[in-house]
């Protein structure tokens, strides 16, 4: 069923109206994003120079609605990404959070994508009194080394909460699992896939989401294809395929092609 949904999906972007820019600008459009960033994006085992994952065929979703070709490229990190939509290079960024230099170059396009949540998790074994980010302090906590909350998630970077840099999930989920650390900071889709494939599932619990942020589209303002009309238009066919209701089914399904693939491209994995 799993591997139904995305034809299934192409087939409902198919009977949105499609809106094909107008003759004289651009027909086509390069995009690229964070090469480990699962189960939104990550680089695909099999073919390591494409990228693939939720954001990518909410991408292709959106380039069949609006009826032009959008290509994604892998452009090295996330860093790498960053510099080549600045430059103008390419086009588009894909799943962004919007802060610091990328405003001063790129315009971000609404709605977001998705809203990436970081969930604080604990073991059951080991869970103390928790009702909000205050509880936090005095424990020691674990977050992904060089990940999109260690850096990017600016209301949780600028906090000073005891947090113990990991570089992958799995040695977070090791430490949890051994008492190293009391909670562990990260969204939740990665996790449950990560969890359920170590066989640690059942020993984790999540708490609520402790803050969240949304994932954009961003195009890079010095792109040639940069226009006010055309951003119009994805911005409104983006906000059609979100009111579909597609974005949390899309996460699925990419968790489980994320653990059925052995869990590739580890986030902050070295």
């Amino acid at each position: 069923m799993q591997n139904r949904l995305l034809p299934a999906l192409l087939a409902l972007a198919g009977l949105l109206s499609p809106l094909a820019v107008a003759a004289g600008t651009c027909e086509r459009l390069v995009a690229t994003g964070d090469p480990e960033q699962p189960p939104y994006l990550w680089r695909d085992p099999q073919h390591p120079d494409q990228l693939i994952g939720a954001s990518a065929d909410l991408l292709e979703l959106l380039a069949k609605a609006l009826g032009i070709r959008i290509d994604l490229v892998r452009a090295g990190s996330r860093p790498g990404a960053e510099e080549e939509v600045a430059s103008g290079r390419v086009d588009l960024l894909l799943g962004s959070f919007p802060g610091g230099a990328r405003l001063e170059s790129m315009d971000f396009i609404e709605p977001a994508l998705f809203v990436q949540s970081a969930v604080v998790w604990m073991h059951r074994d080991r869970v103390f009194s928790y009702g909000g980010w205050s509880d936090l302090y005095g424990h020691p906590g674990a977050i992904l080394a060089d990940g999109r909350f260690a850096r990017e998630f600016d209301p949780l970077s600028s906090t000073s909460l005891p947090l113990e840099e990991v570089p992958t999930l799995a040695e977070a989920l090791y430490k949890l699992q051994r008492g190293e650390v009391a909670y562990l900071i990260e969204e939740p889709h990665a996790v449950r896939a990560a969890a359920e494939t170590l066989g640690m599932l059942a020993e984790i619990q999540p708490l609520s989401p402790l803050l969240s942020e949304g994932l954009y589209l961003a195009m890079g303002r010095d792109s040639a294809c940069n226009e006010p009309e055309l951003r119009a238009r994805l911005a409104a066919k983006l906000a059609e395929l979100r009111a579909a209701g597609l974005a949390e089914g899309l996460l699925q399904r990419n968790a489980e092609r994320w653990k059925a693939q052995g869990l590739p491209s580890s986030p902050a994995a070295q």
